[in-house]
């Protein structure tokens, strides 16, 4: 069991916490909270509601009903479960329970994560309306490829921070004092 010291043993740790986390919430996810429901329509309806002011305070004649948000005549969008960022907000909780680090810092962090998180999703949702308007014919590659692209970095970003950020302050060794 020499590989479960030191460094390499905090490495296999952290990857056997984070399996652990990612199953645990697969299956409350898939297994609980999507089947009921309630809040994926919740955490979508909200989105709608948040996007549609955003677009009206903008000057967009907006059209915005239970999952539907839409510019003018364009076809609108669908805020379905799996693009209200639930799922993505999940992973990013377990990646930051995860990852050692302060307590105190990660019980800060993990809100701060989730707003950012939301807040990039809305801005995502926005920019998905103005486009569906004006270049519908790009829409799809724009929603599938680059925002979902762009939409992971910035988790990947928060993680990250919180890689850095999260650690508590290193010991001084014996060598550098």
């Amino acid at each position: 069991m020499s590989f479960l010291k030191g460094k390499n043993g905090e490495i296999v740790l952290f990857l056997v916490k984070a399996l652990a986390v990612y199953i645990i919430w697969y299956v409350l996810y898939h297994v609980w909270i999507l089947p009921d429901g309630r809040l994926d329509l919740l955490v979508s309806r909200n989105i709608v509601s948040v996007t549609a002011a955003i677009l009206q305070a903008t000057g967009y004649e907006v059209f915005a009903f239970d999952r539907v948000i839409g510019i003018g005549l364009a076809n609108g969008l669908e805020i379905i479960d799996g693009c209200n960022g639930i799922e993505t907000i999940g992973l990013f909780v377990g990646f930051v329970i995860a990852y050692p680090g302060s307590n105190m810092r990660r019980w800060l962090f993990i809100p701060t994560g989730i707003l950012v998180i939301y807040l990039v999703n809305v801005l995502r949702i926005y920019l998905l309306a103005i486009i569906q308007y004006y270049w519908y014919a790009g829409f799809q590659v724009v929603h599938d490829y680059t925002f979902n692209l762009i939409f992971y970095m910035v988790v990947f970003v928060l993680w990250v921070i919180w890689a850095l950020y999260g650690q508590t302050k290193p010991e001084m060794s014996p060598a550098a004092e």
